[in-house]
């Protein structure tokens, strides 16, 4: 990365902000700004965070659902742990079942919530990097169906092209709501898109 990418960045307000506020990432203001418009978590719910590290959606995830609440957080990299005692750890690819079976024994009952804000590694080719996403929202989508309970809310980030359209089309047979949006911290020029897909039927 060169000088002038890291200086640009500590310059940025969401980044300089999640300094000043303690939070592992600026991705943290996404979800502390979806959840405040459309109330996808709450207090004592129990969530999955897909793709979570460093941990930004996790730690956003732990101040709302508070201590009655559970947090399950899945990267293939480590999460540094937090002082939580509602928080497990899960390192391991949640496209694979035995990644799976761990998030269900860890949880021991359905989830309210599941969150994914995992991004492939990305190749800079736009339509490569648009369907590995895809895959990575479908396979959110897969664990959504076990471990979900009725009635409960997912928010998937991924990126907009020709299988955008598909993806909304699948999960409008499964939710009851499902909306488009991009948070104001979201990058300017980004092709991220987010889904929050609202009381799986």
């Amino acid at each position: 990365m060169s000088k002038r990418w890291q200086a640009e960045k500590k310059k940025e307000h969401y980044y300089k902000s999640a300094k000043k506020e303690k939070y592992r990432s600026r991705a943290s203001f996404k979800l502390l700004q979806l959840n405040k418009r459309f109330k996808i978590i709450k207090p004592d719910d129990y969530v999955v965070d897909l793709g979570a590290a460093p941990g930004g959606w996790s730690q956003v995830a732990l101040d709302i659902v508070g201590d009655n609440g559970f947090v399950v957080g899945v990267d293939l990299q480590r999460i540094k742990p937090f002082e939580h005692e509602n928080f497990i750890q899960i390192t391991g690819d949640f496209t694979e079942e035995e990644t799976i079976e761990k998030i269900k024994k860890a949880l021991k009952i359905d989830a309210d919530v599941i969150l994914s804000d995992a991004s492939p590694k990305l190749s800079g080719i736009k339509d490569i990097d648009h369907l590995k996403s895809i895959d990575l929202a479908e396979n959110a989508l897969k664990i959504a169906e076990n471990i979900l309970k009725p009635g409960g809310n997912v928010i998937i980030k991924t990126f907009q092209g020709e299988e955008f359209q598909n993806l909304l089309k699948k999960l409008k047979k499964k939710f009851k709501i499902v909306k488009t949006t991009k948070p104001p911290s979201s990058k300017k020029g980004s092709m991220e898109m987010y889904i929050l897909a609202i009381r799986l039927l």
